[in-house]
């Protein structure tokens, strides 16, 4: 049996290409159409072509100002490593590792092609986003899996992994990250003059009220990690995109940044990209660029705490993920559970014995 191991992220242009950024603009927000009523999927396809417009002059310059986003050559080198260690571990000549992106190329249909055409029998869908949210991981998983049923005569078994921010693994992964990192910048946790600030991804609260848990999975990992840095105190913010009159997941960051600046609460403030595995425009442009400003306004010293994503750990944790589906024996034996985010057949995660708050 040929096994497919595909790695799916959300993709990011390499370059400030106009054309490419419009495009991939458009994509995200047709992916994110339920958001609003449309008449038609012909008028849901206008209508994120206009919000696509509408954002392409603010993304294009944070593109040109960081020289296009790193996070497909991450993604590569990710998927690179998690083939050696897959290799070392006797998985050579039945596995294959591929990459695919919800909003850009290699686009998740594509790559359904392409493990139709190489023969793969065995798909294991594994969604880099180490905190399981509806627009990204179970969206990136249903696009796959629709994909896949649209190519005919075409009928591998597929399984699926959405939520692992629960591995040990990965929490020491990043608290190795924070401490390793306070220390090189020479910052103190400890000291009542230095602010920790989680920064998450938002999302809307439609979906929350639709039943996503995701604002859930983000205070539960970061008290986690507070614990296991040796901080009690500690805020967690969201980056939001609000492109629609709707409503987002709340406090933002900038407004956590700015409060602790005006209120005298520290000297400096230590900000750790809970959201992500990979650099993007998200850290390197509304992190290091954008809330260092808002930081610096209210007297602040900000540190951004790097994306662990080429720690050495990391590939030997996504092959832990996905030994049970390579391997033959149950997914329960390492704690993978039908999930509930996203519950259908073939789909685990960790998150499944979290009670709704």
């Amino acid at each position: 049996m040929q096994t497919g191991i595909v790695l799916l992220n959300f993709g990011e242009p390499s370059t400030p290409d106009r054309d490419v950024v419009l495009d991939y603009l458009t994509r995200i927000f047709y992916d994110n159409a339920s958001l609003e009523e449309a008449d038609s999927e012909e008028a849901a396809w206008e209508r994120s072509r206009e919000l696509a417009q509408r954002r392409l002059p603010g993304l294009m310059e944070e593109y040109e100002e960081i020289g296009g986003s790193p996070l497909q050559e991450q993604a590569d080198a990710q998927a690179e490593a998690l083939a050696a260690e897959l290799a070392d571990r006797g998985h050579d000549d039945d596995v294959e590792v591929y990459r695919a992106m919800q909003f850009m190329e290699p686009l998740i249909p594509d790559v359904a092609e392409e493990l139709a055409d190489d023969g793969v029998d065995s798909v294991v869908a594994v969604p880099i986003y180490p905190l399981c949210g509806p627009s990204t991981t179970v969206s990136s998983i249903n696009s796959l899996e629709s994909a896949i049923d649209e190519i005919e005569g075409y009928d591998p078994d597929v399984a699926s992994l959405t939520g692992w921010h629960r591995s040990p693994a990965y929490n020491r992964i990043r608290a190795d990250s924070i401490a390793e990192f306070a220390d090189d910048e020479g910052v103190d946790l400890t000291d009542s003059d230095t602010a920790f600030v989680f920064s998450a991804h938002g999302t809307p609260t439609k979906y929350l009220e639709e039943g996503s848990r995701y604002d859930q999975y983000v205070e539960e990992h970061a008290e986690a990690l507070a614990r296991m840095i040796g901080i009690d105190d500690y805020e967690i913010g969201y980056q939001n995109h609000e492109n629609r009159d709707i409503s987002w997941t709340e406090p933002e960051t900038e407004e956590v940044v700015e409060e602790i600046g005006r209120n005298d609460e520290a000297d400096r403030v230590v900000v750790e990209p809970m959201s992500f595995m990979h650099e993007q425009s998200e850290t390197l442009v509304e992190l290091d660029i954008d809330l260092r400003e808002d930081a610096e306004e209210v007297g602040l010293d900000l540190h951004r705490v790097p994306v662990p994503h080429d720690d050495l750990r990391f590939p030997e944790l996504l092959s832990d993920l996905v030994e049970p589906f390579l391997s033959g024996f149950e997914p329960s034996y390492y704690n993978l559970r039908q999930c509930q985010c996203r519950d259908e057949p073939g789909t685990y995660c960790m998150n499944a014995g979290l009670q709704p708050q």
